[in-house]
This record gives C-alpha cells, sequence and structure tokens, in this order.
C-alpha cells in the first residue's frame, strides 16, 4: 500500500527548507571570506542551520503522515538522523570552502546529497508503527539522484557568486533537493498489512516530535537574524576601519569595555590583551582624568554627547574619544559607544605652527634689530668720512669704497645664513684684490657672531686700505711688500689675539692725529668685539694688534 499524504505540513516543509538552505549559504558566504580557525565557527553554524533545516523539513513532512495507526518515533534513531545531517553537512561545506574548482563543488554536492538521504531513511527507520515497510529501489535511487543533482547545483550556484538573486536560487534548489529527495523517498514507500499488537508502539509521539521540530526551526530563526546582525556590524566596523576610525563600545550598567582593532591599535595592546576602563584611567594624567569623567558623567546623564581628547603615554599619541549613549525603548541606558581618532598629527601641526609664529616673531625682531645696525653704522661711516673729505669726489670714493666692505660682509653672512662666519674668510675676502703672495696668512679657526663679524669686516677694511694707500701693500710687483695675519685660538680668558704686521713696504711713522679709520678700528673693537686695539710704527711698519672676545655676549 502507497501512501501519499499533501497537507499544510508539506508546504510548511518546502518554506523551512528553502529558510534553513537561505541561512546555510548566507552563513556558508562568511566561511569563505575567512582564513584559518577563524572559519571553524561560522562553518558550525551554517552547517546546524543546513542540517537542522533537512531534520526540521523532514518531521515537519512526516507530522502529515497518516498511515491509519497509532505512530511513535525511536528517540535513538531520530537523534542519529540529525546527527547525520549536520556532519554531513559539515564536511560538504568544508569542502566547497577550500576551493572553487569543480571537482570540489561535485565531491562536496555528493556528501551533502547523501547525508540528505541518509538522515530520511535513519529518520525513516525511527518510525515505530504496527505495519511492515517497504521500499521500490528504483525510486529510492530516484531519491539519491534528485538529493545529488540539487545539491551539486546548488553548491555550484553559491560558490561562483555571491549576489542576493543568485544566493536565493540557490537557496532554493537546495531547499527543493530536500524537499524533492524526501518525497521521492516517499513514493517509494509502501506500508504492509497492519500487525495486530497488543500494546501501543514505544517511542516519542508526534507532539514531543513537533516540540522538537519547533525547537530546531527557532533556532534557525535566530541563527538567520544573528548572521543579519554579525553581518551588518561587521560591514560597518570594517568601513569604520578603513576611515582609519577606531570603534569603541561601553556597556552599561558595568561599564564593560570592548574595543575594535584600530582602537587597540591606538592604545597600544596586543591582540586578546585585557583592558577595562580602569585600565584606561590609569594611563591618564590627573588633568585629562578629571576632564574624561566628567564628559562621562555628562554623558550618562543625557547632558550631552561624549567628548574627550587625551595624550596617552604608552603609544605616545593623542586620542579623541567621541560618543553617544544608546537607550532602550523604555528609556533605560544600554550602552555608550562611539569612535577614537589618532589626532597626534593635528597637535603636532599646532605645535609647529606655534613654533614657527615665535620663530618669525623672532626673526622679524632680528631683522628690524641688524636694519638699524646697519643703518647707524652707514650713518657713522658717512658722518666721519664726510668730515675728513676736501670734496664731493673723494667723499664718494670713500664712502663707496667702506660701503662695499660692509657689502662684502653682509654676503658672507647671508652664505652663513646669517649666524656667523669665519676669521679666515674675512681676512681673504679683504685681500682678493691684492696678489696671493702679499699675504701670509697663519691661525686657527675661529668664528665670530653676525654683529662681530660686521665690525672686524670694517676693521680690516680699514687695515687693508691704509696698506694700499701708505703701507706695504703699496708697492706691487716682486719687490712690493706683504702682510702677515696671524692669530691665536681662544685663550683660557676667551679672548683672541690677533697680528697684523706689514713687511717691505715704505717707512712709516705714527700719525700726529687720530684719523677716522683709527677711530673706526678702535670703535669696533671695544663695542661688539668687546677688546682693545693697538699700533706700534716700530721698525717704520705697522702692528697692529686685536684683542677680541668672540662669540654672543651675555
Amino acid at each position: 500500500m502507497h501512501l501519499h499524504v499533501v497537507s499544510v505540513f508539506g508546504a510548511l516543509s518546502v518554506l523551512v527548507a528553502v529558510f534553513a538552505a537561505w541561512t546555510a549559504l548566507d552563513l556558508f558566504r562568511q566561511v569563505r571570506e575567512r582564513q584559518g580557525t577563524a572559519r571553524l565557527p561560522w562553518l558550525a553554524t551554517a552547517a546546524l542551520a543546513m542540517g537542522g533545516g533537512i531534520w526540521a523539513m523532514h518531521f515537519i513532512a512526516m507530522l502529515g503522515f497518516d498511515p491509519g495507526v497509532l505512530v511513535r518515533y525511536d528517540p535513538a534513531l531520530t537523534a542519529l538522523s540529525f546527527l547525520l545531517a549536520l556532519v554531513g553537512t559539515s564536511l560538504a561545506f568544508l569542502i566547497a570552502a577550500r576551493g572553487r574548482s569543480l571537482g570540489r563543488t561535485l565531491a562536496a554536492g555528493a556528501l551533502m546529497g547523501s547525508s540528505i538521504c541518509a538522515m530520511h531513511y535513519v529518520g525513516m527507520a525511527a518510525l515505530n508503527i504496527a505495519a511492515s515497510l517497504s521500499y521500490s529501489p528504483p525510486l529510492v535511487a530516484l531519491s539519491l539522484g534528485v538529493a545529488l543533482l540539487a545539491s551539486t547545483a546548488a553548491l555550484f550556484a553559491a560558490a561562483h557568486e555571491s549576489s542576493p538573486s543568485w544566493r536565493l536560487a540557490a537557496a532554493v534548489i537546495l531547499g527543493l533537493a530536500v524537499v524533492g529527495m524526501h518525497y521521492s523517498a516517499m513514493a517509494a514507500l509502501s506500508v504492509g498489512p497492519i500487525r495486530l499488537v497488543a500494546a501501543p508502539p514505544a517511542g516519542a509521539t508526534p507532539l514531543i516530535l513537533a516540540v522538537a521540530i519547533a525547537a530546531v526551526t527557532l533556532t534557525i530563526l535566530i541563527l538567520a537574524l544573528a548572521a543579519s546582525m554579525i553581518n551588518q556590524r561587521g560591514k560597518l566596523l570594517a568601513v569604520i576601519d578603513a576611515g582609519g576610525v577606531g570603534y569603541w563600545e561601553l556597556a552599561l550598567p558595568g561599564q564593560t569595555l570592548w574595543l575594535s582593532g584600530r582602537a587597540r591599535k591606538f592604545l597600544g595592546l596586543a591582540h586578546g590583551e585585557a583592558f577595562s576602563v580602569g585600565d584606561l584611567s590609569s594611563r591618564l594624567s590627573p588633568e585629562d582624568l578629571a576632564a574624561a569623567k566628567a564628559a562621562l558623567v555628562r554623558a550618562l546623564n543625557g547632558d550631552g554627547e561624549y567628548a574627550a581628547e587625551v595624550w596617552m603615554p604608552p603609544s605616545s599619541r593623542w586620542l579623541q574619544y567621541r560618543g553617544r549613549l544608546i537607550r532602550s525603548r523604555s528609556g533605560r541606558p544600554l550602552k555608550l559607544a562611539g569612535v577614537v581618532l589618532d589626532v597626534t598629527d593635528r597637535h603636532a601641526a599646532f605645535a609647529a605652527l606655534a613654533t614657527s609664529e615665535h620663530r618669525q616673531r623672532l626673526l622679524i625682531n632680528e631683522l628690524n634689530h641688524r636694519v638699524k645696525n646697519t643703518l647707524a653704522t652707514i650713518q657713522s661711516i658717512a658722518a666721519l668720512t664726510a668730515r675728513r673729505s676736501t670734496s664731493v669726489e673723494e667723499f664718494m670714493r670713500l664712502f663707496e669704497a667702506r660701503l662695499i666692505a660692509l657689502s662684502d660682509t653682509h654676503n658672507l653672512l647671508t652664505a652663513n645664513g646669517w649666524e656667523r662666519a669665519g676669521l679666515r674668510d674675512l681676512v681673504q675676502q679683504e685681500f682678493r684684490p691684492f696678489a696671493e703672495d702679499q699675504l701670509r696668512m697663519e691661525g686657527p679657526d675661529v668664528t665670530l657672531e653676525a654683529e662681530q663679524s660686521l665690525s672686524m669686516g670694517l676693521v680690516l677694511h680699514e687695515l687693508a686700505t691704509n696698506a694700499a694707500k701708505y703701507g706695504a701693500l703699496s708697492n706691487p710687483g716682486e719687490a712690493g711688500g706683504w702682510v702677515g695675519v696671524t692669530w691665536s685660538g681662544v685663550h683660557d680668558d676667551g679672548m683672541v689675539t690677533m697680528d697684523w704686521i706689514e713687511h717691505g713696504g715704505p717707512v712709516v711713522t705714527a700719525p700726529t692725529r687720530s684719523g677716522f679709520g683709527s677711530r673706526l678700528i678702535d670703535a669696533s673693537i671695544r663695542g661688539t668685539l668687546r677688546g682693545a686695539a693697538s699700533m706700534d710704527y716700530a721698525d717704520g711698519r705697522l702692528h697692529c694688534r686685536l684683542v677680541f672676545r668672540p662669540g654672543a655676549a651675555f
């Protein structure tokens, strides 16, 4: 006798099978997107959804099976049928997730189809009724073929396209594979003559089975909702992380802190390292801690959003926390959630800007000071040159020469960033118009500050000009004179001694009155060079000794 029962249970079994297949394939997509041990939780969840769905579909359909006698189910075989569905789908998903080759898809489809058939026939073996059951081999083979073909087609569609439409198609195919296999197998079933028994058959009643089916179906529904929520949360966190922003949550009322990977990186935490609100507080300075606590109290009281900017010494970062209180429908605070940004670069930029502005003010003040000094020097040179000049032409010649000397020193200072100049460079600069053998120079490296360089340049210019007019440099040629310029290193008292001695020139004598050059030399050495100058005309030649203190004045 063949029994083909079509009822509301049949329609419900189709819906459960398709819904379970959709949920399982959606979870299977999460398996494919992960590597290593991260796959295992998703694999187990997908297998539970698919295996549970196959099992629930079978026994929902069996609730519509009425052989006309009392029906019971063997608990052990019923549980075994569930395990077969669960293990078979787990292995099938694991094989399919390792690659998208045709061979793997065929192997996974064969394993899943076989597990569907095994679950069905073991479930039928759990049927305990006062009748004999037999099957038609051709229809049994057909049911196996339907399961294998549809399972392979569904896995192929799921593995090669992840769009919602393709997943829906794969879910419908896989759901129909389960349903088609079931009803093909039921078509192969024949119920023999009813045996007369003295006692009702042992086992679970259909009511108990219905409760178990409802529990499994509810589990699948919860898994589907959880997968959707986790998927959306994962996408949101991925988008936030792509923007270089960390995410955090503070669960209430226990104040349990959860941090995303980016947020943990900002705090210098290792993967999996425990971290609490107390740990965060211990890393803050007293000032930052007080401000952060005040912002937290305001946010928890609903007086505004949470906002705090703190310095984190362990990671050497400035972090900005922003968050908002999230409440339940009843208004109860659930958690404080928000983002954390690394604003170290912004603080560094502000500090650099402040430093730049301060330096700019210093440079402007320094420029103002130097321009005033230069103008004062030019004014002094002009006034003293005018007093000693007998004509406008002589004034122009002398004044221009001294301005050029001042300009040359300015050029030398500009080449050194207007900070300092070497004594050797100043001497060589003044002797550029003369033959190389007319200067014999010796001395260690001595550095002068900018103001001192200007004064020393004027001093050397006056000495060279005087030597060219009256002294050793006034006799060019092979028998011409020369000037020896030597200086010492810095003595213990901070002073340097410099000697200018002329050789081979005409006999010179001490002047009867002090001219502009002498006064300029004396004023320059006593001023910024903080020393003294002496002139000796013994043996008919000039010996000028300059004693000065290089370096900045304090």
